[in-house]
């Protein structure tokens, strides 16, 4: 064993050491495949960016319940019975996330 091995952090430390960085970094980008706790970027050129919506989406899908529709994480926001379009989530469900992040 090397003196250099590193024992594996635990998610909640590494989201406290990250600080400046949104937690939404924790996961995949589903649109451009940025891999969790790196940095979005533009398709095209490779810029970085900040996380995009449906990042944001994943996000908040995983890690919150949604006030409106009375949903538990993991489960998809929905309105009269159907999943909302694209994957989106109900704005309160964004508000109840970074309520739980902070």
């Amino acid at each position: 064993m090397s003196r250099h091995s590193q024992a594996p952090m635990p998610d909640s430390l590494r989201h406290m050491m990250r600080a400046g960085q949104h937690p939404a970094r924790a996961h995949a980008c589903p649109h451009c495949g940025a891999h969790p706790h790196q940095p979005c970027h533009l398709r095209t050129n490779g810029k970085h960016v900040q996380p995009h919506p449906q990042r944001m989406a994943t996000w908040a899908q995983t890690t919150a319940c949604c006030p409106t529709c009375q949903v538990t994480p993991t489960v998809p926001c929905h309105a009269d019975g159907r999943a909302l379009p694209g994957g989106t989530v109900h704005a309160e469900r964004y508000t109840e996330a970074e309520r739980t992040a902070g």
